[in-house]
């Protein structure tokens, strides 16, 4: 076995795991915190906490834009922000397949400690295992987050009201899209990179400007429209969308036109739904142009009584048509 290679004596737990660890992992990650024990002890402040966990098995595992190490950094941290909650720490969990190279595993192992330190979230603990050859596609992570709930930060996708804005923080659909370049299973040339991004500033701003924020969900698995699906069933409200406002990249406008695809239904890694009274739209917007990750932000829609569970879209000319609801498997392994 090529000794740049993972092999499955990495994951037996004796010599050459405590050397995976201390050269590739403790390497990226070290901090007080970080531990060789079962559990890391930490000091935590008294307040409310969010705790949350998500696998990550992206394929192919390198894109533009990132790689599932960044990917499983943001995923998490992202998760923790859409509870206003600041990402504190995490743990990592890796399932390697035989023959992985080391050399791109620590080029994930980079990109994770520094997604980490944008987020400001310290890596604290982790497990790694080998699976044999074909038992696992090259490689999978699972990472657990926990984060200190801000105190005017109260967010649920029950709480959407009628009458509220409706925001997405920038263009949508970038990730999926994405994806399904990488994979050149259509021979489609697109230069598309994904909007695979860390969020918890971009939430930080939006409280900045009010605490009246009813809902934060970032975007992933089914995109925009999912997620305002979901919304409308936990909340019982309809929601109407205008079509021209939301925000789309003209290449993947293009790529989903060629494909017949729902740029709405493509996974964001990047963006955030955001739920807020209409007296407060603008100011969040503001805010949220000014930010690394939100320029693009917009207003698409609003919450309202009728058409309850469902979404509907206005097009320009005053038409109206119920957005399809999601619905089988568009994208297998996104995220």
């Amino acid at each position: 076995m090529n000794e740049n290679t993972v092999t499955l004596a990495h994951g037996a737990g004796g010599k050459q795991t405590s050397e995976l660890i201390e050269k590739v992992f403790k390497a990226h990650f070290s901090n007080p915190e970080f531990t060789s024990d079962d559990a890391a002890v930490l000091n935590m402040d008294s307040g409310r906490l969010a705790f949350t966990t998500d696998g990550f098995i992206v394929s192919p595992y390198e894109f533009a834009g990132g790689n599932i190490g960044k990917l499983s950094i943001c995923g998490t941290v992202n998760d923790l922000s859409c509870m206003g909650a600041k990402p504190l720490y995490m743990t990592c969990a890796f399932v390697i397949e035989e023959g992985f190279p080391l050399d791109k595993l620590e080029e994930i192992a980079a990109a994770m400690e520094k997604t980490a330190a944008e987020a400001g979230v310290k890596i604290v603990a982790g497990d790694t295992k080998v699976a044999g050859k074909g038992q696992v596609d090259k490689i999978f992570i699972t990472t657990t987050g926990i984060g200190r709930i801000m105190d005017n930060a109260n967010t649920s996708g029950k709480y959407a009201r009628p009458g509220d804005a409706i925001i997405v923080t920038g263009d949508v659909g970038r990730h999926g899209c994405t994806i399904l370049l990488a994979r050149n299973e259509f021979g489609i040339d697109a230069d598309v990179d994904s909007d695979c991004a860390p969020l918890w500033n971009t939430v930080e701003n939006i409280f900045s400007v009010t605490d009246d924020i009813h809902v934060i969900r970032d975007a992933t698995r089914g995109g925009v429209g999912t997620v305002l699906y979901e919304i409308a069933e936990q909340s019982n409200v309809g929601i109407r969308l205008e079509t021209e406002k939301i925000p789309v990249d003209e290449r993947v406008r293009g790529v989903c036109g060629m494909l017949g695809l729902e740029p709405l239904y493509l996974a964001c890694e990047g963006r955030l739904v955001i739920f807020a009274p209409q007296n407060d739209a603008e100011k969040i917007v503001e805010v949220l142009r000014k930010g690394k990750y939100s320029e693009k932000a917009a207003i698409i829609g609003r919450v309202t009584e009728d058409n309850k569970g469902k979404v509907v879209m206005e097009t320009e000319i005053g038409s109206q048509t119920l957005l399809p609801q999601p619905g089988g498997e568009l994208l297998p392994r996104i995220c």
